[in-house]
Order: C-alpha cells, then sequence, then structure tokens
C-alpha cells in the first residue's frame, strides 16, 4: 500500500504563498519529525535525504488567492496541487491537521501527525525548505524587509517594515496587521 503524508507551511505568515508539500516514501528515512523542532540545517539534510528517497510533489496557493478564499481555503487547495502532481498515485493519503482537500482519495486527517507519522513530517520537512528558499530569493526583489530572515512571518522587524515601506505584492491583504 502507497501511503502519502501531506502538510502546509505559511498559513500564518503576512506575506508569501502557503505552500503544501505532498510525500511518498520509498524507504524509512531516520530522524523524522514535525519541521519546527529541527534546526534549519537539519531540515535542509533532511530535505535531500528525502527527495532522493521519495516520490513527492509541491502545491501552493498565492497571496491572491489566500485573500480572495481564506487562509484555511488556500491551504486546502495547495494541498489538493500538490497530491495532482504527484507522477504516482498513492492508496491512502495521510494529512497533518484536521481537514482534508477536496479530491478523491481514501484520506486521513491527523491532529499533530507532522509529529509521528513519517510520511507526514517528510512533508512537513520539504515543504517548509522550499518555501524558506522561496522567500530567501524573494528577499532580493523586496530589500528592506528582511523576507530572508523571517520568512514572511509577523515578525517585529516586519511590522515595522510594513510601516515604514508599506506592503508589497506578496502581502497578504487581509491578515490582520497588514492594512491598517
Amino acid at each position: 500500500m502507497l501511503v502519502a503524508g501531506i502538510d502546509e507551511v505559511g498559513r500564518g505568515c503576512l506575506a508569501g504563498p502557503v505552500m503544501a508539500a505532498v510525500v511518498i516514501l520509498k524507504e524509512p528515512v531516520l530522524g523524522l519529525c514535525d519541521s519546527k523542532k529541527l534546526s534549519p540545517k537539519k531540515r535542509e539534510i533532511l530535505s535531500e535525504v528525502i527527495k532522493k528517497n521519495s516520490f513527492y510533489a509541491f502545491g501552493i496557493a498565492t497571496p491572491e488567492e489566500i485573500d480572495g478564499i481564506n487562509i484555511l481555503q488556500a491551504s486546502l487547495l495547495a494541498m489538493k496541487r500538490a497530491v495532482l502532481g504527484l507522477s504516482i498515485k498513492p492508496s491512502k493519503i495521510l494529512i497533518d491537521g484536521i481537514y482534508k482537500p477536496d479530491i478523491n482519495f481514501d484520506m486521513e486527517a491527523i491532529i499533530k501527525g507532522d509529529s509521528f507519522i513519517d510520511e507526514i513530517s517528510a512533508a512537513s520537512i520539504i515543504a517548509k525548505v522550499e518555501r524558506d528558499k522561496y522567500m530567501t530569493k524573494i528577499d532580493a526583489k523586496y530589500p528592506g524587509y528582511g523576507f530572508k530572515n523571517h520568512k514572511g512571518y509577523g515578525t517585529k522587524l516586519h511590522f515595522q517594515m510594513i510601516k515604514d515601506l508599506g506592503v508589497t505584492d506578496i502581502h497578504r491583504m487581509t491578515f490582520k496587521g497588514v492594512i491598517s
């Protein structure tokens, strides 16, 4: 049975996309856990190991989509896009959280699944690494905002930069603190 795990990152950010990853492990990977419990360096190392030992795909929802349909629906859309991007179809999909995307698969939502289901942990890790890379790259397009450091989350610096420099086209206009 091919089991896939899905997780998303970036739901609480003020800027940038929400990104989901889906992973089907070909073989076990040691050291998997919730990406938030790992250092950036450890995440990057594990991400490379996961990619070499799995089938995986990413899905995103843009800031415009987030503002248009809300962050929950955008997260589910990113998950759906990730699953539809897989080259191989899983028998079952395990999802971190309580909500499931609207796709025709055998699915189970598992609260805190990224802490104890290897496939979900793997998805959590590669999604975090991929989104962080994107936010680091986008930092050059928007100098002064500090995206490479805070990755779009609502830090003190980020709120100050919004106040000083205004919003960009990657900010989520419906999020508190983006528009006062």
